[in-house]
């Protein structure tokens, strides 16, 4: 037997090469028991947060019919009465322990003495049931003298639009009294003109000396009534007399460019109404100051009327609609755009909890989970402004509507 073949090569015995003991599966294992699934795919993106309200009325509110007015007080008869109960009703009080320090609660008083002593008119309608009723109440007040129509121009638009306010007679004359840039001749003048005409929404330029309506204005109780855009003007060349100033845009776009005639002159910023006295430009000492009566005569046209105003009323107005509109805002929040009032108004506080002995004895054990009122929108950013204000603002400008619901009290949702 030939020494190459051997047993190595004859044998049909193998030997067995180690395996991966990873790979190996034995009927012993332990996870063989538990089913195989994928893996969850977890998204880098924020989930996204769900509002428990949203799960508590995640289905339409039963409508038992519409609450046309919003009035607690049976002691309230006339409109008189109501504007006072409005007027002292606004803001709530300063709390005691809410995070406010002295400087924030001297800036929150301060803004509400501001204010003027104005109401609109879809305020007053929402605290009543009968609004035929009311209009020919204020109409017969109006002409008694008790109470005074203010128009607010061009702000908002349909039913939203803030077009009236009424004022207590007293209040403004209070108002004019205590102004400090008046003196007592001209507030005696400006008083009996309002007198003399209860139902006037402006009064003529001609009761007025120059110095007299800069005064005025300056003091903010009287504006330059410019001429409204109609379908008669809409299409009409801009001039003076439409663009409101005394600047003439023909003129100006026929000046060279770079020129003092291209910006309007040296007076185009008194002729715009503004307080401007020739910026950039020297004078010697013989070129003297025009007197107050020439330059106001020079600036105000002596033909036309002013528009009656309060001071104070810009802040007002913006408080208003911001109100109005976060007011709107939170109820979008919901599913259907309607949730309990109980609800609405914990969402405009900004969950603060309730100061109440239940509150209290959580609040002690260290149970307490609510927001500083200090912290809030409602003290930040309207100084406190209540909720039952705002919702019969809304609801007086046809923004929401309120109705009964039978099991949840009343509820709120937007039209």
């Amino acid at each position: 037997m030939p020494l190459q073949f051997s047993a190595a090569h004859s044998s049909r015995i193998n030997k067995t090469k180690p395996k991966n003991p990873l790979l190996q599966r034995s009927s012993s294992s332990p996870f063989l028991a538990f089913n195989r699934r994928k893996p969850i795919q977890r998204s880098q993106s924020k989930p996204e947060t769900i509002d428990s309200d949203d799960d508590l009325f995640g289905d339409r509110l039963d409508d038992k019919g519409f609450v046309t007015s919003l009035a607690t007080d049976l002691n309230l008869r006339d409109v008189a009465q109501i504007i006072r109960y409005i007027r002292t009703h606004m803001f709530d009080q300063v709390p005691e322990k809410g995070g406010l320090n002295s400087t924030r609660i001297a800036k929150v008083l301060n803004f509400r003495t501001s204010l003027p002593p104005m109401i609109t008119t879809a305020h007053v309608h929402a605290m009543i049931q009968s609004p035929t009723t009311t209009e020919r109440e204020i109409t017969e007040l109006t002409k008694a003298g008790t109470i005074r129509k203010l128009v607010i121009p061009g702000r908002g638009t349909g039913g939203s639009s803030i077009s009236e306010a009424l004022v207590l007679v007293t209040e403004w004359e209070n108002v004019i009294r205590e102004s400090k840039g008046l003196d007592e001749e001209l507030v005696v003048k400006f008083l009996q003109c309002l007198q003399d005409r209860p139902l006037a929404l402006t009064l003529p330029r001609s009761n007025f000396t120059a110095p007299e309506a800069m005064a005025l204005m300056s003091a903010g109780f009287l504006t330059s009534s410019s001429q409204s855009m109609n379908s008669a003007n809409i299409y009409a060349k801009p001039n003076a007399s439409i663009s409101g100033t005394m600047t003439s845009l023909a003129s100006i776009s026929k000046a060279a460019s770079g020129s003092m005639a291209a910006v309007g002159g040296q007076g185009a910023i008194h002729q715009a109404g503004g307080s401007g006295k020739g910026i950039g430009l020297r004078r010697s000492s013989s070129q003297l100051e025009p007197e107050p009566q020439k330059e106001a005569s020079r600036v105000l046209p002596s033909t036309g009327e002013f528009q009656l105003a309060l001071p104070g009323t810009g802040p007002y107005l913006w408080l208003l609609t911001a109100a109005r509109s976060h007011l709107v805002s939170l109820l979008g929040k919901s599913k259907y755009k309607e949730i309990p009032v109980d609800l609405l108004r914990e969402r405009w506080d900004g969950g603060v909890a309730a100061d109440d002995a239940t509150s209290g004895a959580r609040k002690s054990r260290g149970e307490f989970s609510g927001t500083l009122p200090g912290r809030t929108r409602k003290w930040k950013q309207f100084f406190g402004l209540g909720f039952d204000w705002v919702l019969a603002e809304c609801l007086g400008a046809g923004l929401v509507e309120v109705f009964e619901t039978g099991s949840v009290g009343r509820g709120v949702r937007v039209v």
